[in-house]
């Protein structure tokens, strides 16, 4: 399979798996634990927007354990999008971590919620809300191009 394009449940699996992490941080807050999980995850969010959501672990358990028990996908999607949205959930869940380890229980929790949000949102609905910020800023960008 190419590097550009990807099976499209695997994001949808990475978002549930994801989704369970941010709500085990939300639930154990503020402690030890909840920074420890939230910081893994963070590393997640880095590596899916530096060298693409597919060389995640969370793509690794799709990849090796759920995508050969289901049919082949009928179709293929552009990596960037979701690379784009692992960046946008990295910056939430940084925000998070510096409200955390300064000290601010309410505003990491209220970064790990939109963060919650957008990989439910994922995971329940398929609608990638980094995704679609990504296809409006190419879509502004591209018209800003534009000669007038």
């Amino acid at each position: 399979m190419s590097t550009n394009k990807i099976d499209p449940r695997g994001p949808q699996f990475t978002a549930a798996l994801t989704a369970v992490v941010l709500a085990a941080v939300l639930l154990l807050a503020p402690s030890a634990a909840a920074v420890a999980l939230l910081a893994v995850q963070a590393g997640f969010f880095a590596l899916g927007a530096v060298r693409g959501i597919q060389h995640t672990p969370h793509a690794w358990v799709f990849r090796t354990v759920v995508r050969p028990r289901l049919s082949p996908p009928t179709h293929l999607e552009d990596a960037a999008p979701p690379r784009f949205a692992q960046a946008v959930g990295l910056a939430f869940a940084v925000a998070g971590l510096l409200g955390y380890l300064l000290g601010s229980e309410i505003a990491g929790a209220i970064a790990v919620g939109f963060a919650l949000t957008a990989a439910l949102l994922n995971a329940v609905f398929r609608f990638c809300l980094g995704c679609e910020m990504y296809l409006v800023l190419k879509r502004l960008t591209a018209r800003t191009a534009q000669p007038i």
